[in-house]
């Protein structure tokens, strides 16, 4: 996946250590290049980007204030966003806006790939909840094919030999192992939350350190994936 992006700093040798960075990058395409969020801010309510890459304190119109604007004067996702400052002290609120890394300056080209890979990962994510509503999958139950339409499943659970698909209506039960059928589920949208369970990340009303709660139903959450759900969340909730 090729990721439009622009860069906004207004220090011409960061501005320029990154520009290398960026163009050295295969996946990703600069659109744009600016030395202020006031200078970007059209641009970016006029053309397609996946990827900002910037500073965050300017003058005038700060980074954040741009994302703010960018949010209320849009109907897309906001694009995925990398922070890169001198100033680790804006770490914190960066993560309150859901950006996909902080890189502290100087940057290394270890450091920014790291964050890019976060960025794609986001990316696609994003692409297979747009065709969340219209994707369907066919599966094999009692001996009938039946199309199941991927937003109405609920949770998928180990059965032995088999699995128990629940939908909004109804369940199934289908002769094949979890992990086939974790791999016919669109990535980023389903996770695999226990050895025994698969969850549809849009149906979680709530979660713990050792529960995931789907209308009213708990279900175990291994201790490892606390993390990883937390983070699909955030990705599926922006």
């Amino acid at each position: 996946m090729i990721l439009n992006c622009v860069i906004i700093d207004d220090n011409p040798n960061h501005r320029l250590a990154s520009l290398k960075i960026i163009n050295a990058h295969p996946s990703l395409n600069l659109v744009g290049e600016f030395k202020t969020p006031i200078e970007a801010k059209h641009f970016l309510l006029t053309n397609s980007v996946n990827l900002i890459i910037m500073d965050v304190l300017f003058s005038g119109l700060d980074g954040f204030e741009l994302l703010d604007i960018y949010k209320s004067n849009t109907n897309t996702t906001t694009p995925s966003v990398i922070i890169i400052s001198d100033d680790k002290s804006q770490a914190f609120k960066a993560f309150e806006y859901n950006v996909v890394d902080f890189l502290s300056k100087p940057i290394t080209s270890n450091r920014f790939n790291e964050a890019v890979s976060r960025a794609i990962d986001r990316s696609v994510m994003i692409k297979n909840l747009k065709d969340f509503n219209s994707e369907h999958i066919f599966v094999k139950s009692n001996l009938k094919k039946r199309k199941i339409y991927i937003n109405e499943i609920k949770w998928i659970e180990a059965l032995g030999d088999y699995v128990k698909l629940i939908t909004k209506d109804k369940s199934f039960v289908i002769l094949s192992t979890m992990k086939a059928f974790e791999n016919e589920l669109p990535k980023g949208l389903f996770l695999r939350i226990h050895k025994s369970y698969i969850i549809n990340l849009k149906k979680v009303d709530r979660y713990d350190s050792k529960h995931v709660e789907i209308e009213k139903i708990k279900l175990p959450l291994s201790r490892t994936r606390k993390t990883e759900l937390s983070q699909a969340l955030d990705i599926i909730i922006s």
